[in-house]
């Protein structure tokens, strides 16, 4: 007799590609990546493409701070309460600087692509979406290290 019960991995994946998919379909279909390629490169020593620079580095730092709280367990070698993260002595730093990172640079993003795009405010939003369910649908896949008790 088996009994066959979905894992959590699978659950969580699923999960994560209900993001991922549409995120990746919005931001082909919109071409939100070549619109912004195309602020970058366009605008040479202009406020779009200063815009487009601190997005970028926006964004690495994002990426940066997110993959460093999944690895605090590694780095501090004691498994934080990602719930109480406010009594945590490093989250209680990081996670509102992340926040931070987050919302300015979609906000960022949503302005750049409404103002020097044709795409203007309503599908610059919506590729700005895109951009950033892709992305961190992406970053929820990768796995989270766990510290073994002994």
């Amino acid at each position: 007799m088996s009994t066959s019960t979905p894992s959590l991995w699978s659950t969580h994946t699923f999960r994560q590609l209900k993001l991922v998919i549409p995120g990746v379909l919005a931001t082909y279909y919109l071409g939100t990546l070549h619109h912004f390629w195309v602020v970058y490169q366009g605008h040479q020593g202009s406020w779009p493409q200063l815009s487009a620079l601190i997005l970028l580095a926006n964004g690495c730092i994002t990426i940066g701070l997110f993959i460093y709280v999944m690895l605090v367990p590694l780095i501090k070698g004691v498994e934080p309460d990602y719930r109480s993260w406010r009594q945590s002595g490093v989250l209680s730093r990081v996670i509102p600087v992340l926040t931070t990172s987050i919302v300015s640079g979609w906000l960022l993003l949503v302005f750049t692509l409404g103002q020097w795009t044709r795409l203007g405010f309503g599908r610059g939003l919506l590729g700005a979406c895109g951009v950033y369910a892709t992305m961190f649908g992406l970053l929820g896949l990768l796995p989270a290290p766990k510290l073994r008790r002994v």
